[in-house]
Order: structure tokens, then sequence, then C-alpha cells
């Protein structure tokens, strides 16, 4: 009897043991470090800096119209807040800006503190430029006549 349960035994196939479940894969989001709006470049700039001087925690450091940025402090970090408009395409049908946090040397800035507070801009920006859009518009100034020279 020993000898058939020694050979039954070194006959038995022995189960591997259980396989360890896969390890979790853990996905750090991403939030993202530019958004596009509905909107015209000049507006959507203006809208952005009414804004930042009305945002807690945001230091308002300088802007410039002609290249769509402006510069501010938030958090305990500089950078970039940049506008440009968007070139008309079989997708873009409309005006449509694009806005995007960067750092000093353009590069994107992902950090926590700038996609912040670009998320803020993003949640705040519609209504934000229905706002404006409300404000009486000023009188146009009128044009100077232009008289006859004493000389003729």
């Amino acid at each position: 009897m020993a000898v058939a349960l020694a050979s039954i035994v070194a006959c038995a196939t022995v189960a591997p043991p259980p396989a360890a479940p896969p390890a979790a894969v853990v996905e750090v989001p991403t939030r993202p470090s530019e958004f596009t709006i509905p909107a015209g470049e000049l507006e959507t700039w203006n809208a952005i800096g009414q804004l930042l001087v009305r945002m807690d925690g945001v230091t308002y450091q300088g802007r410039s119209q002609k290249l769509g940025l402006y510069a501010v402090d938030y958090e305990g970090e500089s950078f970039l807040i940049l506008t440009r408009g968007l070139v008309a395409s079989a997708e873009i049908r409309t005006l449509t800006t694009e806005v995007r946090v960067a750092l000093q040397d353009g590069s994107t800035d992902r950090s926590a503190a700038a996609t912040e507070l670009l998320a803020d801009l993003q949640a705040r920006l519609p209504a934000e430029l229905i706002r404006i859009a409300a404000l009486p518009k000023p009188e146009p100034a009128k044009a100077k006549a232009v008289g006859k020279s004493a000389r003729h």
C-alpha cells in the first residue's frame, strides 16, 4: 500500500500557487492646461483680465494685448495665461479662442496652481463675456470738423 501511495504522490501534479491579482494601475489625472471658448480673441483677453483682477490669490504682474497674454502669480508660482484666436476650418466655424497656461519660456505649464487657475477661468469666462457684452456701449466720438484752410 505504501508503494501504491508513493506512486500516486509521485504522479500527482502539484498545482501552482494562485496567481497574484494584477497590480492596480493608478492613473494620476492630468488637468488640462488649455481650453477653447467660442468667442473672439480680444473679447476673451479682456474678460480674462477682468476676472484676474477680481480673483483672490492672483497677483497681476503685467499684460500684453498684442501678445494676448497676462503674467500672473498664483499660489507662489509665476506663469502666463495666453490667448490665441484659432483659424476657421472644417471643425472651427465660429470665432474661437484658445486659452492656455505656460511657463515664462512659453512651454506648457501643468502645475497644480496653473491648471487650477485655468479651470477657474474656464468656469467663469462664459458668464463674464455675457456680463461685458451687456454693459452700455460708450457714445462714439464725434469726428472733428475739417475746416477750409485760410489759404486758397
